[in-house]
């Protein structure tokens, strides 16, 4: 109607708004997209120059920035596959490794889910004081723990153990607190109104939390495992700490092992050996990178 009372001369200006704003839109879209790429560049770039630096020798690797090596050679994964200081390669490390990682993660995301249930929906005594000690520990390093630690577990017999409890038993007790905080962040965003139908039609505290809030805080939870799987999987100090038998040496050891600083690194075989080390962690983080992304992001928005 209101188009059917414009003059000729109003419908040419409306129409020339219209264009420029159309205009304008697609040069924004179109800067957004440039810098959009040309940051996703940048940042992907040094493992692209990896995974090509794998197939060059030392010479090439330290005079060309081009990710695509002029001489193939596979020599660096021929090398990355053996053994370098006693019993073990690259697959045994990597085996090693998940060893621990898979329970570690497990073992977090349980514990840490009870935690943050706790907090977040039971009131009891010393709740906010407790809360507060834990929020305090988030902001002590690691390093100051790890002397104490070390006598502990040293006086457990722990040390050297072949089922790596020292990595392994902590996470049972919800240590890490920036996942109790996660947790607790996003549980504030699941309405009370669903537990207490549950607690209705007769479920108790633990059925409504594996029935009607673990499927709602999913996405969060595979956040906090994400995370503590690329941690676990990176952890270079704890193992070297508690690990003292060459043939239990996780990935990260190893790759550390494989260079022989007496006769020179082979720098391909280096950058070999770490690629496949971390080929799990990105083929993880892939599957998964939906939920992942849905978990920090809605566990930033308080409800």
């Amino acid at each position: 109607m209101a188009a059917a009372t414009m003059t000729p001369e109003e419908a040419r200006i409306l129409a020339a708004k219209n264009k420029k704003i159309k205009r304008r839109n697609a040069v924004n879209l179109t800067l957004r997209y440039t810098v959009l790429i040309l940051v996703g560049i940048v940042m992907v770039y040094p493992l692209i120059w990896m995974v090509g630096a794998t197939f060059k020798d030392n010479s090439e690797i330290f005079t060309s920035i081009n990710p695509i090596p002029k001489n193939i050679t596979f020599t660096g994964y021929q090398d990355a596959v053996k053994s370098y200081g006693g019993n073990i390669n690259i697959w045994k490390a990597m085996f090693n490794t998940y060893s621990y990682v898979i329970p570690e993660v497990i073992l977090t995301v349980i514990s840490s889910t009870l935690a943050a249930y706790g907090f977040a929906r039971f009131k009891f005594i010393g709740r906010n004081v407790m809360f507060a000690l834990m929020m305090a520990m988030l902001f002590l390093p690691q390093v100051v723990l790890n002397v104490p630690q070390y006598l502990l577990f040293n006086k457990f017999g722990w040390i050297g153990s072949q089922y790596y409890l020292p990595l392994i038993v902590p996470t049972a007790f919800a240590t890490e607190t920036y996942f109790v905080f996660m947790l607790v962040q996003f549980l504030r965003n699941v309405p009370h109104e669903l537990e207490e139908a549950a607690e209705i039609d007769g479920c108790g505290s633990f059925q409504t939390l594996v029935r009607i809030v673990v499927p709602m805080i999913m996405p969060a939870i595979v956040s906090c495992a994400l995370f503590k799987f690329m941690w676990a999987s990176n952890d270079f100090m704890g193992p070297l700490l508690y690990v003292n038998t060459p043939a239990k040496y996780p990935a990260t050891i190893f790759v550390k092992l494989s260079m022989d600083s007496d006769s020179g690194f082979n720098w391909n075989r280096v950058l070999a050996t770490s690629l496949i080390s971390i080929m799990p962690n990105i083929l993880v983080f892939f599957l998964a990178q939906n939920q992942f992304v849905d978990g920090v992001s809605a566990g930033g928005v308080k409800g």
